[in-house]
């Protein structure tokens, strides 16, 4: 991917190395974006709502961090920028206005407007906050863990949370947890399927229009962000965890329906088709 000597984006938040103790989860959508979140990794959601208050290290500074570290901030920063250029020019285009986020670096846990997180939940998006939350480690565990390799394999889960990001602003967030609410557990994580999906999407979106407007991509990029979609799929993730798979207990999709619908962004670059909630077929 080129990022190198690009904008980068004022809407980073540094929090590494400070230490985040948890707070009272309050319950509401904070609560199930967290355990969402957890069911995704095979975490158990009470390992990560827990209660006290918050702290920070006692020198209250961040700790130094590497020339890897720095180069990992720049690199999140820049694929951040582009994703403003992007959906700020298609909210124009919808007649709306985008409403950047920010993005918080954090180093084992953080406490947000969801909740109290660990870093084993992988990066996630409040929507409580409008803030997208990742811990560096995450890029190393995508390509140890996941066997997902390459930089547009990271940019892919950036612009999946803003993705998130982009269907808080539309109002589909909410519509979507009032759903939730009144469901069955089985329809309740079926709509959360169709709700990860469309995130997928928007990130194929972005990457299209990003590489149409400033030509990112280099030979093999696709590849990787098709993997690492593929690498997070429900499916995959219950196999290795649990040995087996448990289609009703989904949250996110299948390995197969990450891959189809992140390239159905990717393809088509256009909104309008990534309505997971109306297709027949996920």
């Amino acid at each position: 991917m080129r990022w190198r000597n690009r904008r980068e984006s004022d809407n980073v938040e540094d929090r590494r190395g400070f230490r985040a103790a948890p707070v009272v989860a309050g319950g509401g959508i904070g609560t199930v974006v967290i355990v969402l979140i957890a069911m995704f990794f095979g975490v158990d959601p009470s390992a990560l709502l827990e209660s006290g208050p918050p702290s920070r290290a006692p020198s209250g500074q961040a700790v130094p961090v590497s020339a890897a570290q720095d180069e990992a901030r720049q690199f999140v920063s820049v694929v951040l920028a582009d994703t403003e250029d992007t959906w700020n020019a298609l909210f124009r285009q919808m007649g709306a206005t985008y409403q950047e986020p920010k993005l918080v670096l954090f180093t084992g846990a953080v406490q947000s407007a969801c909740g109290f997180a660990q870093s084993a939940v992988g990066p996630f998006y409040c929507p409580a906050d409008q803030k997208v939350y990742i811990d560096l480690q995450f890029f190393d565990e995508l390509q140890r863990r996941f066997k997902a390799p390459g930089d547009f394999a990271q940019a892919y889960v950036i612009s999946h949370e803003i993705g998130h990001h982009v269907q808080n602003l539309m109002g589909i967030t909410s519509k979507v947890e009032a759903l939730r609410a009144r469901a069955s557990e089985a329809q309740a994580n079926s709509v959360s399927v169709r709700l990860e999906l469309q995130a997928d999407c928007f990130a194929g979106v972005w990457a299209n229009h990003a590489q149409k407007a400033r030509q990112i991509l280099e030979s093999g990029d696709i590849e990787e962000g098709l993997n690492a979609a593929s690498a997070i799929g429900d499916d995959r993730l219950q196999m290795r965890s649990k040995g087996y798979v448990a289609p009703d207990s989904f949250t996110h999709g299948s390995s197969a329906q990450r891959v189809r619908w992140f390239k159905q962004g990717i393809t088509t670059g256009d909104v309008r088709q990534c309505d997971t909630f109306s297709a027949a077929q996920l």
